[in-house]
């Protein structure tokens, strides 16, 4: 596993770094001129909604809340009261933020002009920058057939040429070696997370969630200690296929390969409904770990995609307030 747990480069160096990752600077480079500019506008200043913030200082007491993190609930006032309260607390200004990030064989699909994976790196520069920019740290976890990368929690924007020139190698290694070993462990992945972030943080989880199952419950403990985001992937393809004949399917993670008869009407709808179920079945096990879901299409434009998960953010932050008033009251 490598690390970049090393001092940042001089600023003697910058030359060195954006000839080193040439793709990742013009890359960010065209997000910077094309999404956050757009988002800047959007946004207001809101940038701090996508992301909230710890501290120390006690603010007021509210009343318990579904999805409420239980270590904030203040058992003396709800022992007096008999119902459950929670502390609120004052936000520190500097917050950090990691970004766990699957890049595992599926994430190359796209059955469009983008692949997911270049919707994953199109998000992950965005918001890094955002956060960087106004003096936030962020970090990374990459994944590819195992936790290949830990990219420690700093700012500025040279730190996020280093982010998204890992998430470039990682898909030339994979350009080499076509196909991986069995299918994607998520589990390990956050499982790691949990071990590698020392003090609470915004967790973004920006994966297809195409894995192994019993991704779950690491997911839930994260969820104990942490914020987090599921920024879930998707491809419209991956929902409902049209009448394109007889087409050959593989399997992004095994390489395994099948000729389906997608003329089929039959074959078509038991597709949908399967497609269906997995839909289903993924967002009830984030909504029962509590976390707040983007999702990710490769059709989507990106920035009306940040500004829609803004406004959920905000929305969820005014009930909070209003539940503070309440109890205030």
């Amino acid at each position: 596993m490598k690390s970049w747990w090393r001092k940042a480069p001089a600023a003697a160096n910058d030359e060195r770094l954006v000839a080193e990752a040439g793709g990742a600077d013009r890359a960010l480079r065209r997000l910077e001129w094309t999404v956050i500019r757009r988002l800047d506008g959007l946004l207001q200043g809101d940038y701090r909604t996508l992301m909230r913030g710890t501290g120390l200082d006690l603010a007021d007491l509210r009343e318990y809340q579904h999805n409420d993190d239980v270590r904030h609930i203040d058992w003396n006032v709800t022992a007096r009261l008999q119902t459950p309260h929670v502390r609120v607390f004052t936000e520190d200004r500097e917050m950090s933020a990691w970004f766990v990030l699957d890049l595992s064989r599926s994430v190359d699909f796209g059955s469009g002009q983008r692949a997911k994976r270049e919707i994953s790196a199109g998000f992950v520069g965005v918001l890094a920058r955002l956060l960087t920019r106004h003096g936030n740290r962020v970090g990374a976890l990459v994944y590819g057939t195992d936790l290949e990368a830990v990219i420690p929690p700093r700012s500025g924007r040279r730190h996020v040429l280093h982010l998204l020139h890992a998430m470039e190698r990682r898909a030339d290694r994979f350009e080499a070696a076509p196909t991986q070993k069995g299918m994607t462990r998520l589990a390990d992945l956050l499982k790691s997370a949990g071990m590698l972030m020392p003090r609470r943080s915004t967790v973004f989880v920006v994966s297809d969630f195409l894995s192994e199952p019993g991704w779950e419950r690491p997911l839930g403990q994260l969820v104990q200690r942490h914020e987090v985001i599921a920024v879930r992937l998707f491809d419209p393809l991956e929902l409902d296929l049209p009448d394109l004949g007889l087409v050959p399917l593989r399997d992004a993670e095994t390489g395994e390969q099948l000729w389906v008869d997608t003329h089929d009407a039959g074959f078509r709808k038991r597709f949908a409904r399967l497609a269906a179920e997995r839909e289903a079945t993924l967002r009830a096990s984030l909504a029962r770990a509590g976390v707040d879901a983007l999702e990710l299409s490769t059709s989507d434009d990106l920035v009306e995609a940040i500004v829609r998960f803004a406004d959920m953010r905000k929305r969820r932050t005014r009930i909070g307030i209003s539940g503070v008033k309440a109890v205030a009251a």
